[in-house]
């Protein structure tokens, strides 16, 4: 049967390079830009992947009719046009370009700073218009002033670069910027009330979220200096455009420059209508090298996506290279095999994970393997589970998820724990790598049991007792079920034991109850895998 090959739908303009790419690693690529949501629905369902710039909205509705969809690809930074947690719990992979357009972005800024402080705009209409108002446009230096950034990640960082070489002072509000991050870039890092008490300019590079939504409003301006000015070029929900509108023309701030607003395409705002504005249409983006890098790169990460299960730059999961994934691989069937067999022996509601990771293990990329162990976990339960959505199913039902890392050896150079409590109690999984590559359980609630996983298997917890593995054997081989391997553990002589046995069959309801009804047998099931 020929192997089918993923199809991917670029839904907004995209540069003639994003198809080419496609095209060179044998991904077919359908460019319909301006679809009318209708038509788009309609279509979806055939497609493995959707490229979109910030045309496109992608909501849970559209997302209701894209069951083959498995990645979105945005071409730029932002994805608040995007259902990210909708895709999630679908397991569906966002991703982004954080680094393809990061130049242009701070480059517009820097650039919406000078329009702003030289009235620029206004000056221009002005003269175009046939006058000479050369002492109404007095303008404002930047050299010595303080510039208050907002956010200092990608863009933010790119912005405090190019104002120190105009001499101006950086104080910066970002919550995750280190100290070490700060020093290098010659910014100081003050709390967001002091950089609103002390920026002359104060400029904003942070997400779209419900954390940061409508963060400068009326209480955030009134606690500004006065004539501060104000660049947005991030996201225009920023904002609450009508007390931006309202401190402008009480001259509690001097004027903003704003590429981005709250509805896109802005045809109407509040700041609209006055000179202290300088309004550009979304253009933080829109340079020939910028929308060329962001086509080239999310083509090159969903093609690696789909043709490897690389993931670069996604929101939602852990990010992995194709090399990383490599050498993750026996790690991964690990994970998932210790999740699968959790997920089969655990009774009731689940409510606590934790996966524990020690020696060589510790070293590794443990959210990915994580996201794959709870995968497993889910599974027996949940249909639709992959490594994408189960961390978010897991919140969705309350389980609390801890991760332990121990990187010191134990008894194994590398090992991975699973322990899994339920409102009837805890199980406690363990396992290996044997020989570097070969996974292996080794302890099941705390009982050494050395066995591969694998096929159709009996788990058996018995009081250890003469005569049980006789029995176990003979009523196995009376339902002319084959034994492939028998793997026996205990706590001590006379304790409870526990034994996996890998069979050839399938074992049938009958004859887990024969095996149920033998003598000093505590509880059996079946597993599969």
């Amino acid at each position: 049967m020929p192997k089918v090959l993923p199809k991917v739908l670029i839904a907004d303009e995209l540069s003639p390079r994003a198809v080419a790419i496609f095209a060179e690693r044998g991904i077919e690529a359908d460019t319909l830009p301006g679809l009318e949501l209708a038509e788009l629905k309609a279509r979806i369902g055939l497609y493995d992947g959707l490229a979109v710039r910030s045309a496109t909205k992608v909501t849970r509705e559209l997302l209701d009719h894209a069951g083959r969809l498995k990645i979105i690809g945005r071409a730029g930074i932002g994805v608040d046009t995007i259902d990210v947690a909708a895709a999630t719990g679908r397991g569906i992979v966002v991703m982004n370009t954080p680094y393809g357009n990061s130049i242009t972005a701070a480059e517009h800024t820097i650039a919406m700073l000078f329009a702003l402080c030289r009235q620029i705009p206004a000056a221009d209409r002005s003269t175009q218009a046939g006058k000479w108002e050369k002492s109404r446009f007095m303008g404002v230096e930047l050299c010595g002033k303080t510039l208050g950034i907002i956010g200092c990640g990608n863009i933010g960082s790119l912005v405090a670069e190019r104002a120190e070489g105009l001499r101006l002072k950086v104080v910066v509000y970002d919550p995750y910027l280190s100290s070490e991050r700060a020093l290098s870039l010659g910014v100081e890092k003050v709390s967001l009330e002091e950089l609103y008490a002390r920026a002359d300019f104060v400029t904003l590079h942070t997400p779209l979220n419900e954390g940061t939504r409508g963060m400068i409003g009326a209480d955030a301006l009134a606690r500004m200096k006065r004539g501060v000015r104000i660049v947005n070029c991030a996201r225009g929900g920023l904002i609450v455009e009508k007390d931006l509108a309202l401190a402008l023309d009480e001259g509690h701030v001097a004027g903003a420059a704003i590429d981005v607003f709250e509805k896109e395409p802005a045809r109407e705002s509040p700041l609209f209508g006055r000179d202290t504005l300088v309004a550009t249409p979304h253009l933080g983006a829109a340079t020939n090298e910028a929308q060329e890098n962001v086509a080239r790169q999310i083509a090159e990460q969903m093609a690696d996506f789909l043709l490897s299960g690389a993931v670069a730059n996604a929101v939602n999961m852990p990010s992995l290279t194709a090399e990383e994934r490599k050498r993750l691989n026996p790690y991964m069937t690990l994970a998932e095999e210790l999740g699968s067999l959790a997920g089969q022996l655990v009774e009731g509601g689940i409510e606590w994970v934790a996966i524990e990771y020690d020696g060589a293990a510790a070293e590794l990329r443990v959210k990915a393997l994580s996201a794959i162990a709870l995968m497993g976990l889910l599974k027996p339960q949940l249909a639709e589970v992959n490594p994408v959505n189960a961390p978010y199913l897991c919140r969705q039902r309350n389980i609390k998820i801890s991760e332990v890392l121990n990187r010191e050896d134990g008894d194994y150079h590398t090992l991975m724990r699973l322990r899994v409590r339920t409102e009837k109690g805890e199980h406690s999984l363990a396992g290996s790598l044997f020989g570097g590559n070969k996974p292996r359980l080794v302890a099941i609630d705390a009982i050494p049991l050395e066995a591969e996983l694998g096929g159709h298997m009996l788990f058996v917890r018995n009081n250890d007792r003469p005569g049980l593995i006789g029995a176990l054997g003979g009523t196995l081989g009376a339902a002319e079920v084959n034994i492939a391997t028998f793997h026996l553990g205990r706590t001590a002589p006379g304790a409870e034991a526990i034994a996996l046995v890998a069979v050839d069959q399938e074992p049938k309801p009958a004859l887990l109850e024969r095996v149920r009804a033998l003598p000093n047998v505590i509880e059996v099931k079946a597993l599969k895998f």
